[in-house]
C-alpha cells in the first residue's frame, strides 16, 4: 500500500492528498491500523447499572462491526468481553438486562460474567480441554468518571489522554451530568470520515462558515494545543455571560473561556461548555458516507441557549454543508493537496501526521 509522509514541520508541511480520501485500499486499512489500534467511547455506567447485568453493542458497526459485550459481575466490576462464544462463534448475548452467567443458546457452553469458561455439555471426552483460547476474550477498559472506554488492541495509553483532559475540566463534576436523550441526535453525512475530523480540528473556518458561532466567540484569541494522541481548542468567549466558573488555581483560572474542545485520536470529540459536555463520535459507514453521533450530557439546563454551546444543531448542518463540499471538490483530477496555515491548522497537521504514522507502522 502507498506510503504517506507528512513533514513534521507545518510551515512546510502539505496536507493528505486527495487520493489518500479517495482509496479503497486505504480505507479498508484504516480499520486494522487506527481503530483497532486506538480506543473508543462506548458509553457510560448505566449501560450495565446494577451487578449482574449485561449490555450487547456492537462496536462501530458498518466498520469494524465487533460484537461487544458490557457485563458487571457480583463484585461490581465491570468488565468489556467478545461476545463470540468460543466454541461455534454464535452469539452469547442478545439481549440486555439481568445475568448471573453467560450462556450460549446454541449447545450450551458457560462463562462467568467476567468470560471465564465455565462448563461446556459433551466434552468430557475433549482432550486439552479448555484452553486459554476457550474463555471469552476481554479487552482493556478504562473509566473516566462515568464514561468507558475500549481498546481493542490499543498502541497508547488512554490514561494519558485523560490526565491531560482533567487538568482544564478535571474540576467539573461528571458523575452529577445528565444524559439527555431527547437532545442527542445521529447525522448521516455524506463524506469521508477523516474530512470531518479535518474540519473539526481548526477554528479557521469559524468566521467564514459559522456567524453565530464567531458572535460568541473571541477568534483572535483561538488557541490550540497539541499533544500525543489528543489535541485542545480553546475558545475564549467574546463577552463573560457564558463562561466557566473556574476555580482559583485553575490554569486558566482569570479567563473568560466558553469552550473547551478536546478531540482524541482517531474520532472522538469532547466538547465542553458552561451547560455539560457534548460528544461526538464519528464513525465510518464507507469512504462516501459516515454518521456523527451527538451525546449530550447537561450539568445546567438553563446555560444551554446561549453562548458557544448553543445552536449545535445549526453548527452542525453548516460544518455538513463544508465537508460534503470538500469531499465532492476531492474528486477532482487537478487537486492533489494543499498548505496548512501554521497559525490556524495545528490540529489538522497533528491529525494527518497521526494518520500517516500509523499507516505506515
Amino acid at each position: 500500500m502507498k506510503k504517506y509522509t507528512v513533514h513534521p514541520d507545518i510551515t512546510k508541511a502539505e496536507t493528505l492528498p486527495s487520493e489518500f480520501y479517495r482509496n479503497g485500499e486505504v480505507f479498508e486499512a484504516l480499520k486494522e491500523k487506527v481503530f483497532v489500534k486506538s480506543w473508543q467511547w462506548i458509553g457510560d455506567n448505566d449501560l450495565v447499572p446494577l451487578t449482574n447485568t449485561v449490555h450487547p453493542f456492537i462496536l462501530l458497526d458498518n466498520y469494524l462491526t465487533e460484537p461487544l459485550l458490557l457485563s458487571r459481575d457480583d463484585s461490581d466490576e465491570v468488565h468489556c468481553l467478545s461476545n463470540v462464544c468460543t466454541h461455534r462463534g454464535n452469539l452469547v448475548v442478545h439481549n440486555p438486562g439481568k445475568n448471573k452467567n453467560l450462556l450460549c443458546l446454541y449447545h450450551g457452553r458457560r462463562f462467568g460474567m467476567d468470560g471465564t469458561f465455565k462448563s461446556m455439555p459433551e466434552f468430557e471426552e475433549a482432550k486439552d480441554f479448555p484452553r486459554e483460547c476457550d474463555h471469552l476474550k476481554k479487552f482493556s477498559l478504562k473509566n473516566w468518571g462515568p464514561h468507558l472506554f475500549v481498546g481493542l488492541e490499543p498502541s497508547f495509553d488512554i490514561s494519558e489522554v485523560l490526565d491531560i483532559m482533567n487538568e482544564r475540566v478535571g474540576f467539573l463534576p461528571l458523575d452529577q451530568f445528565t444524559f439527555r436523550k431527547d437532545s442527542s441526535k445521529d447525522y448521516l453525512v455524506n463524506c469521508h470520515w477523516a474530512l470531518y475530523c479535518d474540519n473539526y480540528l481548526e477554528g479557521f473556518h469559524i468566521p467564514f462558515v459559522h456567524a453565530d458561532l464567531n458572535e460568541a466567540l473571541d477568534y483572535g484569541n483561538y488557541t490550540t494545543e497539541i499533544y500525543d494522541h489528543c489535541n485542545l481548542q480553546i475558545g475564549y468567549a467574546s463577552s463573560a455571560e457564558e463562561v466557566f466558573d473556574l476555580p482559583e488555581g485553575h490554569i486558566d483560572y482569570g479567563k473568560n473561556i466558553g469552550a473547551y474542545y478536546y478531540w482524541v485520536f482517531p474520532n472522538m470529540m469532547f466538547n465542553f461548555y458552561p451547560w455539560g459536555l457534548s460528544i461526538n463520535v464519528v464513525k465510518p459507514i464507507n469512504s462516501e458516507k459516515t454518521k456523527v453521533s451527538f451525546l449530550t450530557y447537561v450539568l445546567d439546563e438553563s446555560k444551554m441557549h446561549s453562548g458557544a454551546g448553543a445552536l449545535l444543531d445549526k453548527v452542525e448542518r453548516e460544518d455538513e454543508f463544508v465537508v460534503e463540499g470538500v469531499h465532492k471538490g476531492l474528486k477532482s483530477r487537478y487537486y492533489s493537496t494543499g498548505r496548512f496555515s501554521p497559525r490556524r491548522e495545528k490540529g489538522v497537521h497533528h491529525f494527518h501526521s497521526l494518520l500517516s504514522h500509523f499507516l505506515n507502522d
